[in-house]
């Protein structure tokens, strides 16, 4: 089960969004305030979240050094991955199956030992993370946490409005929600997506989701329409690609309107208010909020200034607040590297090797991140783009001419359709077997 250190340096630079993001934060807890869960007897590294990041850290954690004890937090026994959950909503898988993985063969085949519970708090000076069941000690702690909604910052949000105008930003319920009420939605509805502005978790996401709703509109409702309102001032991921697609496919089903940001939702008339003055109304609505790092983040002061999401050291990706404390995936501020489930497995496998080399005493790894992103534009067509990332002067930077997108002609796009089911599978199987 021990993997040298040289051969998991190649995997890495060879290589190829979380179920914790919801869970209720709390203040610091005291190690005695609850009955440990798991008495720890050696050297143990905790991990909260079960998602793109959380399952890899844990994983090779144990692989590189099996005499470290690991234990991964996870609310629940399943995880399904919000990366291509549009081609769920578009019409394009029958259910969340080929999504959904579990943690069964973490457990037995890499003694990843696994804590369903909920988590609750974070004592940074004791070690200890207090979940609704007890309490855990670590002495290294990585934290995967996803994204949260500043859902405060939009008048008219209450509890009742995801019911009614779904975000599906988090995978499960959210997805067949909107799922179904587009199904529902007579012919010659209007369908309105808002999104914020960035950075929030999968920046062509919002762009992929209107190609592929419209496209379910085209094949399946030729008389409606859709909106997208975009808060910031142009379109932030594959611009060319997307504009080609929504002109050369979508037109007259399909309508962009940059530079609007909705500061006030009323749910019950399915109307998004933009900046106190314009009235967008639809049939089916899918309000993403702004976006921040995931509660129990928040909770433990992981986060910077801003409020937002969590400050890390570029190589390690320890918290500057708190130390022995790891941060990683959507909730981290990684520089260049983008908010994704490719990002999050590269940054889980640089901060795995780096917390055994830490606990034992050895040289850390500097890091080198890949990103890549599909994005699906028709029902067999999609587009992608790459990076590489390296760090300096403290900063992950992106490495000049190591990436891109994807030809403009579309000349590719069939074949990258294939390409991004293939890489779904791999990683999703890596994350779980």
């Amino acid at each position: 089960m021990t993997m040298d250190r040289r051969s998991f340096i190649k995997l890495v630079g060879g290589a190829s969004t979380v179920a914790l993001a919801g869970c209720a934060g709390g203040p610091a807890v005291s190690s005695g305030a609850a009955a440990e869960i798991m008495p720890k007897s050696g050297r143990r590294v905790v991990v909260i979240g079960g998602g793109y990041g959380g399952t890899i850290a844990a994983k090779y954690v144990r692989m590189l050094d099996a005499s470290i004890e690991v234990v991964l937090i996870e609310r629940n026994r399943q995880y399904i991955s919000c990366p291509f959950s549009n081609y769920y909503i578009g019409g394009l898988m029958k259910d969340l199956t080929p999504l959904t993985i579990g943690y069964d063969k973490l457990a037995a085949d890499h003694g990843v030992k696994m804590v369903y519970e909920e988590v609750t708090g974070i004592d940074a000076a004791a070690k200890v993370v207090a979940t609704k069941g007890g309490t855990l000690a670590y002495d290294r702690l990585i934290v995967s946490p996803g994204v949260d909604f500043r859902t405060e910052e939009i008048e008219g949000y209450t509890a009742e409005t995801p019911s009614l105008m779904p975000h599906a930003w988090k995978a499960g319920e959210q997805t067949i929600l909107l799922r179904q009420q587009l199904e529902a939605m007579p012919d010659g509805g209007k369908v309105v997506i808002s999104m914020p502005l960035t950075p929030y978790r999968c920046p062509p996401g919002p762009y992929e989701r209107a190609c592929l709703i419209a496209n379910y509109l085209k094949t399946q409702k030729p008389r409606s329409k859709l909106v997208l309102i975009d808060a910031n001032p142009d379109v932030v991921s594959k611009k060319p690609l997307f504009t080609k697609a929504w002109n050369n496919y979508y037109n007259g089903i399909f309508e962009y309107v940059p530079g609007k940001k909705v500061t006030k939702v009323d749910a019950q008339h399915k109307t998004l208010v933009v900046e106190g003055i314009e009235d967008h109304q639809g049939d089916v609505v899918n309000f993403i909020p702004p976006q921040r790092a995931g509660r129990i983040a928040v909770a433990a002061g992981l986060v910077g200034d801003d409020k937002n999401w969590c400050p890390v050291d570029a190589t390690t990706f320890e918290s500057t607040k708190h130390k022995d404390i790891h941060v990683i995936g959507d909730a981290a501020v990684a520089g260049a590297m983008p908010k994704s489930g490719y990002s999050a497995n590269s940054e889980a496998k640089v901060c795995a090797t780096n917390v055994v080399a830490l606990m034992n005493g050895k040289e850390i790894t500097e890091l080198s991140g890949i990103n890549v992103c599909y994005s699906a534009i028709s029902s067999s067509e999609s587009i992608s783009v790459a990076g590489v990332y390296r760090v300096e002067g403290g900063n992950i930077v992106g490495v000049p001419n190591s990436g891109g997108i994807s030809p403009v002609d579309f000349s590719q796009a069939k074949l990258e359709h294939v390409y991004a089911e293939s890489w779904l599978k791999n990683i999703l199987t890596e994350m779980s077997a």
